[in-house]
């Protein structure tokens, strides 16, 4: 589906039109849009006629969209060529199955697969012919397993998969895989409390000539999320806002495929984050539970409910909203059943602790944390 969606970014950007503008006169929901131009989700035909229209192809997208099957007595490719079409047709099973339950489960998968294409690598038995179409496979498959791990707190081995990435990209001179692995990384070093580094990291990002403009709005978000844990309120919210001004006019035939998810929902919650930390939990709360909302749309029981039910529920404890706490809390219950997600159940415990043991708790709702306690 690549053609397609870069056929449909060039008539895009031919005709000065944004993602969100073309959502809203095709009446679609624009994270769909955006997952199908970058070629993370076919079109329906329905969506693929409309962008047809829309967009004068004259029947072009239409027949891109088609399914295209394979021709009589066609072998299944074998050897490298073999190797990189299955490290290809991974990624997308992998990043599904965490999207619906989490990373927790499939990220050994994805170790395993990288692992083994790694090996190959490091034996120097691949073709010179080859040799940068696999290692940009295998940079690939390093970064989903590095984000996998990353989501099951498997921290260190994240951080090993996500530079391991980044100098695969460099040497297969895959730019686009090699700005992800640097806002992965980013994105940890905010995790765990490194702000410095992660301002280092966007920084370096934003000095890049011609830098793609939704790979320049994620690092900003890097950097409101950095300079929020210096304690540095006015900018952070600035560079969050910038993103935010910036998201309905980034789309770019220059972005790169896996940006298809810096969309709405994504710099909403990171806007509730950064005021969050910041310690203004009644300004977090209705964005987080936008982004809530926005997440639902797609997956109303995956991985990204549960987060930003997490983040909802620290929101309403800080704010010692009380009877607000207790829907959202009974719908974690529900989610821990099905999503396995490190990460989230770590952050969920730190929030039950504070219900439980913290002042002002009501009896009711510290019991219903210790019963939330007890599953996760």
């Amino acid at each position: 589906m690549d053609d397609f969606g870069s056929r449909v970014r060039a008539l895009l950007a031919e005709r000065g039109m944004s993602l969100r503008a073309t959502a809203r006169a095709l009446n679609y929901d624009p994270a769909y849009l955006s997952r199908v131009i970058n070629g993370r989700q076919r079109p329906s035909e329905a969506l693929a006629a409309a962008l047809d229209e829309l967009l004068e192809a004259d029947g072009a997208l239409v027949a891109l969209a088609a399914p295209r099957e394979c021709p009589p007595g066609a072998e299944r490719a074998t050897g490298v060529d073999g190797d990189i079409a299955h490290m290809r047709a991974s990624v997308a099973h992998l990043l599904e199955h965490d999207s619906r339950y989490g990373g927790t489960a499939v990220a050994p998968a994805a170790v395993q697969v990288w692992r083994a294409g790694q090996r190959k690598l490091e034996r120097g038995g691949i073709p010179d012919r080859a040799r940068r179409g696999y290692q940009s496979a295998v940079a690939e498959l390093a970064e989903i397993a590095g984000w996998l791990l990353f989501d099951a707190g498997q921290w260190d081995a994240s951080r090993t998969a996500f530079l391991e990435s980044h100098v695969l990209a460099r040497l297969s001179g895959e730019r686009p895989m090699e700005w992800f692995a640097l806002d992965m990384l980013a994105m940890q070093d905010v995790h765990h409390g490194r702000p410095g580094e992660a301002l280092g990291i966007a920084d370096e990002l934003l000095t890049r000539p011609r830098i793609p403009p939704r790979v320049a709005l994620l690092a900003r978000v890097r950097r409101g999320r950095a300079l929020a844990q210096l304690g540095d309120h006015r900018r952070a919210l600035d560079e969050l806002a910038g993103a935010r001004a910036r998201l309905d006019e980034s789309i770019s035939p220059r972005d790169p495929a896996w940006a298809w998810w810096v969309n709405d929902c994504e710099i909403t919650g990171h806007q509730g984050e950064v005021l969050l930390a910041l310690g203004d939990a009644k300004a977090a709360i209705p964005r987080l539970q936008h982004a809530l909302d926005l997440t639902r749309e797609t997956y109303p029981g995956g991985r990204g409910t549960l987060f930003y039910s997490i983040a909802l529920l620290s929101a309403y404890t800080t704010a010692h909203a009380w009877r607000e706490c207790e829907p959202v809390l009974l719908s974690i219950n529900t989610l821990l059943e099905t999503v396995a997600s490190v990460r989230s159940r770590h952050r969920l415990r730190g929030t039950l602790g504070e219900l439980t043991h913290g002042p002002g708790t009501p009896p009711w709702l510290s019991d219903l944390a210790r019963q939330t306690a007890q599953a996760c």
